[in-house]
This record gives C-alpha cells, structure tokens and sequence, in this order.
C-alpha cells in the first residue's frame, strides 16, 4: 500500500520517479550499505557517511558517545540518503547521460536509544546488517563499550524512493547518430575473505563470510 508522501519527500523532479510503499524504501535500505546522514549544526550544513540498519519501521545510526555530530542528531531533524546504482546510461548526446539507480529519502527527528539492553540488541542488529549471522560468532559490547556508543533511531514515517530504470532517453532527432548508446549494468562483487595477520591457525573462514552477499531486491 503507498502511503501519501509528505511535502518534503514528495519526489518533484520527474515525480514519475517517486515511490512512497514501505516494502521499496525497506528493500532499499535493507540492500545498502552506506547512508549519507545530513545535519544543520552551528557550523553549518554537514554530511557524513555511516553505517546503519533497518529495525522495522525505524533507521538505526551509531556512533561515539562523545561525537558532536552524533549528539547533534539527537536536538534537530536529519536528513538520511541510502543510494543503489545499476547502471551508468550512456546516450547518444551528453546532455543524456544518465545512471539506473535506487535512492531512498528519509526526514526526520532521531531520538536517543538509553535503555542498555535496547542498546546493546540495536547494536546487534547493525551488526546483523552488515554480515547477516555475525552476532553470535563475535564477542558483545562490554559495559564500557556501550557506555561509549551512542545509538539513534530514525522512524521512517518521512521516506520516498526514487528509481530510475531503462535505456537511455535520446531526442528523436539524435537517433540515427553514429554513437553507441545502451547500459553498462553496474554489480558489486564481494571478493574471498583475508583472514587477519593474527587469526588464529585453526580458525576457518565461516560460510556467511566466504558466501557473502547483499539481500536481493524482488522488485527490482
């Protein structure tokens, strides 16, 4: 079901674009990797990039307990950016040249994860997001640890994609050009794993390692 997008995440450039289901702004999320976090501090407008994960119908960023920026993100509204690209679109003309991608938008007021056991099972599902079945093959935060880490969670009420897929979209007139025009599709590959200098001899790569992957996403 698409939920009414609001006035910040109404996508107004090729609205034709924009998708505001829950399922397409969690696939998006739950493939990515990287998300490019936006703030207005004293200082000025500041984006950072950041690990993080979906826990439901919420976005979880960490960080260091003593961080300006992580604290920031407690006091004024954020804006989170997660971007998958497909394809780089070569046209015939320049003006043309595009990219196949899938960006996800989310605004909205962060709030403080203080309670330590809901703190310490956030922080066991960034883990889980980055290398799904890692948790309970590591050692946990200590209380120190998490003392340290400050976690935030960022409800995605305010959220919209934007997709764009396809050939490239040249001019009429530009069609019978002597140019190659199509897609190069874009993959991200994950190579074998390099065990650490100092791994132990008789520790052998885990399969969620040497099988890794990022989940797929249907609807693409």
């Amino acid at each position: 079901m698409s939920t009414p997008p609001s006035p910040r995440t109404a996508v107004k450039r090729q609205p034709d674009r924009g998708h505001y289901e829950p399922k397409l702004v969690h696939a998006v999320l739950d493939e990515g990797l990287v998300a490019h976090v936006g703030l207005a501090t004293d200082d000025g407008p500041v984006v950072i990039p950041m690990l993080y994960a979906r826990d439901g119908d919420r976005l979880l960023l960490h960080g260091s307990a003593a961080s300006r920026l992580m604290r920031a993100g407690r006091a004024t509204a954020m804006c989170v950016t997660v971007t998958l690209v497909d394809g780089l679109v070569l046209a015939r003309s320049a003006f043309h040249h595009s990219m196949n991608y899938r960006s996800v938008v989310v605004f909205g007021q962060a709030t403080a994860i203080t309670d330590p056991d809901e703190r310490l099972a956030a922080l066991g599902v960034l883990v889980e997001h980055l290398v799904p079945g890692r948790t309970p093959d590591s050692r946990p935060p200590s209380d120190k640890e998490l003392r340290a880490t400050l976690v935030l969670a960022l409800p995605l009420d305010e959220a919209s994609v934007k997709v764009r897929t396809g050939p490239p979209s040249d001019d009429d007139e530009d069609l019978d050009l002597p140019h190659w025009a199509g897609v190069v599709p874009v993959t991200t590959v994950f190579g074998s794993p390099e065990p650490a200098p100092d791994l132990r001899a008789d520790v052998p790569a885990p399969a969620y390692a040497s099988g890794y992957r990022r989940p797929a996403n249907p609807e693409r």
